[in-house]
């Protein structure tokens, strides 16, 4: 979770910029996403989408409900309460608030775009897998040294609470 939280960080403090017009900038380019060409990053996502109960969405996201949750959906503006691991394509593990013994919790909107428009898709009590395109994940920088540039990401989701 540090690391997701050092990785936003410039984000943050971008968006306390007191010029009129940067706060919409840094919005655009925040929600603004290219074609993800990394040819690795498609032989995994292509396989994923295919998978049984899968769905592809239009952002490059893949997600799969391991087990479905039966309270609330969060929205963008809420704060949540997870469980989760991540991993790259190969299986290695970079996060991972089971290995901390810890939930994470933070604000849906303050995360990288696949996880504010994956974790919605989801209800409290519910587990998901999530498949990030680079391009909806740390793009082309990456957030060394643990996550290379262009990687595609996969995150185990548990969504605990909202607030």
């Amino acid at each position: 979770m540090r690391r997701v939280l050092i990785c936003l960080l410039p984000v943050v403090l971008a968006s306390c910029s007191s010029a009129p017009d940067s706060s919409a900038t840094s919005e655009k380019k925040l929600v603004s996403v290219t074609p993800n060409s990394n040819p690795d990053s498609k032989a995994f996502l292509d396989p994923a989408a295919a998978e049984p109960g899968a769905v592809k969405t239009a952002s490059g996201l893949v997600y799969r409900v391991i087990t479905a949750g039966s309270g609330a959906s969060p929205k963008a503006t809420d704060t949540v309460k997870v469980h989760y691991r991540g991993t790259l394509t190969s299986g290695k593990e970079f996060d991972s608030s089971y290995a901390r013994k810890e939930p994470a919790e933070f604000p849906l909107n303050r995360v990288i775009p696949c996880w504010t428009e994956g974790v919605q898709l989801m209800k409290v009590g519910g587990k998901s897998r999530l498949v990030c395109p680079s391009n909806i994940a740390y793009g082309d920088a990456g957030a060394p040294p643990d996550i290379p540039g262009g990687a595609t990401l996969v995150f185990e989701i548990e969504l605990l609470g909202i607030s």
